[in-house]
C-alpha cells in the first residue's frame, strides 16, 4: 500500500472579522501592504525578508499548484484591508512535517490577529492538507511570537542554538515549538474588540 504524500491546496478561511485568502495573482493589489510589512522595523528585526519586490513576494507565496506552500493574506473582513500574512511550507513533505510563520502590520498587532490566523491555518493544514506535525520557530528574544505559539497550542520543545540569521545580521538562538495533529485543539478567545 502506498501512502499519498500530503500537499497544500489553500482555500479561503473565514474567521468572522478576519479572513484568510490564498496569495496569488488576484491579490497583487495588496503589494503596497506587503511592502509595508517587509519594511516594518519589527518585522525586519525578526523576519528578514530577502525579496525586495512585493509582487514577486506575493507570487512566491502563492501555491502555483505544486502543493508546496500555503500562503494566506490576512484581511479585515469589513474593510478588506491587509492586516498581515500567514503561511505554511513543508520542511519534510513526505513525512507530513510542515512549518508555519506569520507577519503583521503594526496596526494589526495586539488584537489577537496573529493567534487566530495561525490557529486557523494550523487547523486547516491538519484537517485538509494532511500535515502530521507543524513547527513554529522564532528567535528567543521575540516574546510576542512566543505568546502566539503558546496560545495556538504549540508547546516549547527546545532551543535551537545559533539557528537563524535575523535582521541584525547575527545568528540567534530560536525556540522550537510544535503541534501534532493528535494534540488537543487550543481554546482561543473570540475576536478582539
Amino acid at each position: 500500500m502506498t501512502l499519498t504524500e500530503p500537499g497544500f491546496a489553500p482555500v479561503p478561511l473565514d474567521l468572522g472579522d478576519v479572513r484568510l485568502l490564498p496569495w496569488g495573482p488576484g491579490l497583487l493589489r495588496y503589494a503596497p501592504g506587503v511592502a509595508r510589512i517587509t519594511a516594518d522595523e519589527e518585522v525586519a528585526r525578526w523576519n528578514p525578508v530577502h525579496e525586495s519586490d512585493p509582487e514577486a513576494w506575493i507570487l512566491g507565496h502563492a501555491d502555483g499548484g505544486t502543493g508546496d506552500v500555503a500562503g494566506f493574506a490576512v484581511l479585515d473582513t469589513a474593510t478588506a484591508a491587509l492586516l498581515g500574512t500567514v503561511g505554511l511550507y513543508w520542511p519534510n513533505r513526505a513525512d507530513g512535517q510542515a512549518a508555519v510563520g506569520y507577519r503583521l502590520l503594526p496596526e494589526a498587532r495586539g488584537r489577537g490577529v496573529a493567534t487566530r490566523a495561525t490557529a486557523a491555518a494550523t487547523r486547516w493544514a491538519f484537517t485538509a492538507a494532511g500535515a502530521r506535525r507543524i513547527e513554529l520557530c522564532h528567535a528567543v528574544g521575540n516574546t510576542a511570537s512566543c505568546r502566539v505559539a503558546d496560545r495556538c497550542g504549540f508547546p516549547l520543545e527546545g532551543i535551537l542554538r545559533a539557528s537563524h540569521r535575523y535582521g541584525d545580521g547575527r545568528h540567534h538562538d530560536e525556540h522550537l515549538h510544535a503541534r501534532l495533529a493528535t494534540d488537543p485543539e487550543p481554546v482561543l478567545l473570540g475576536p478582539a474588540r
